[in-house]
């Protein structure tokens, strides 16, 4: 049995009153691809903060490849393979989409000299944008700035990646083009957590669904089973979305029902 890549134990996080996580356990192997919904304010951001080291747990261990990483801070945990996303991209917008990849190679990875400049191409061909390595960061429309976010997330050589709602915004085109994207990193062998209201992305590509909702898990597993869970669909899909599922592909236009805007 293959050993997991990322563990949870009873991960457990407030803000005051606020629960972001109640006695989380989870974990997922090598090569693994994830997908997590949920309402708004249900935790899903601060999930990757403490799987990523900008969240600290109040109670609970994380392990990362066998290794206990609960005290290490962010930067420790992306050197050791922990590359992430942000939902709103922030390019260095006075720098080059080149120069802002080259960055993350450096001071995410700790890459040097050649390493370092070999991640940043090897990134950019990944993400597709090599056309643009030259360009200021702030000429990048919406899409392009998303995948200069995901190319800085793939330059510190991660082997998970945490990717948050990299694909809000976009056209259906363009969200088929993520996907692609996406699919071809996995292919490698990275694994995958993403986080994502753009419903029909998540299931053209994960093997895993797991809803989150009040700092707790409502539905783990198989795509299909869980969006048909009346849990779920009560708590995510709200009682007007019917949703239906062909090919693994959701047909319905599914967005954020949750009303609440509080703090992820």
């Amino acid at each position: 049995m293959t050993s997991p890549l990322l563990e949870l134990d009873r991960v457990t996080k407030r803000f005051g009153r606020v629960v972001i996580a109640e006695d989380l356990s989870f974990t997922v192997g090598p090569g693994d691809t994830v997908g997590i919904v949920g309402p708004n304010g249900a935790g899903k951001t601060s999930l990757f903060g403490l799987i990523s080291g900008d969240l600290s747990p109040g109670a609970g261990q994380i392990s990362f490849d066998g290794r206990p990483v609960t005290k290490l801070d962010a930067a420790a945990r992306c050197r050791l393979g922990i590359g992430r996303t942000y939902q709103v991209p922030r390019p260095f917008t006075d720098m080059t989409v080149f120069e802002n990849v080259l960055v993350a190679a450096q001071q995410g990875g700790g890459q040097r000299r050649r390493a370092s400049y070999a991640a940043a191409v090897q990134a950019l061909e990944r993400a597709g944008m090599t056309g643009e390595a030259n360009l200021p960061a702030a000429r990048l429309g919406l899409l392009q700035r998303k995948r200069l976010e995901l190319a800085r997330a793939l330059a510190s050589r991660p082997r998970l990646l945490l990717l948050d709602e990299v694909a809000g915004g976009l056209t259906d085109p363009e969200v088929a083009q993520l996907v692609e994207i996406v699919r071809g990193i996995n292919a490698e062998g990275i694994a995958v957590i993403w986080i994502e209201h753009v419903v029909r992305a998540l299931t053209a590509l994960v093997s895993r669904l797991i809803c989150l909702a009040g700092g707790h898990f409502v539905g783990d597993g198989e795509p299909a089973a869980v969006l048909a869970n009346p849990a779920v669909r009560e708590v995510f899909l709200g009682s007007e979305v019917t949703a239906s599922l062909s090919g693994g592909t959701l047909t319905a236009e599914v967005g954020d029902q949750g009303g609440s805007t509080s703090r992820e």
